[in-house]
């Protein structure tokens, strides 16, 4: 087995660059993402205000980080299906339905874990 390269710290900086990069076109670009920092915020505010405990947070920072990871994927999908096809094709349709399905999975997932957290501060 090959040993894998080790980074450096200015790869490892160019890297995260171009992952911030990556996040900020993303927010530029796409209105459902602020929507996703918004309730983001508001979650954290919640959280915070309330008190929620350790575990809580830690569901809620996953619930976060699955939709916010969906909606990055979900973006990244469309934008490859818009270069691979130009033109109208069905099938890039659904795939970018699909995607945009995973997202709301991801969201449904969230707003239960939520309601399962914030009710009983209530």
């Amino acid at each position: 087995m090959r040993k894998a390269k080790r980074i450096s710290p200015k790869e490892l900086v160019f890297s995260f660059k171009v992952a911030i990069r990556g996040i900020w076109f993303m927010l530029r670009s796409q209105r459902h993402a602020w929507i996703h920092l918004t309730a983001t915020l508001a979650v954290c505010i919640t959280g915070a205000y309330f008190g929620v405990t350790r575990i809580e947070w830690c569901w809620l920072v996953m619930a976060m980080t699955s939709v916010w990871t969906a909606e990055t994927l979900n973006t990244a999908l469309e934008l490859l299906c818009d270069v691979a096809s130009p033109e109208f094709h069905p099938l890039v349709e659904n795939a970018k339905d699909v995607a945009a399905g995973a997202v709301l999975i991801c969201i449904v997932g969230a707003v239960i874990i939520g309601l399962i957290i914030f009710i009983p501060y209530y």
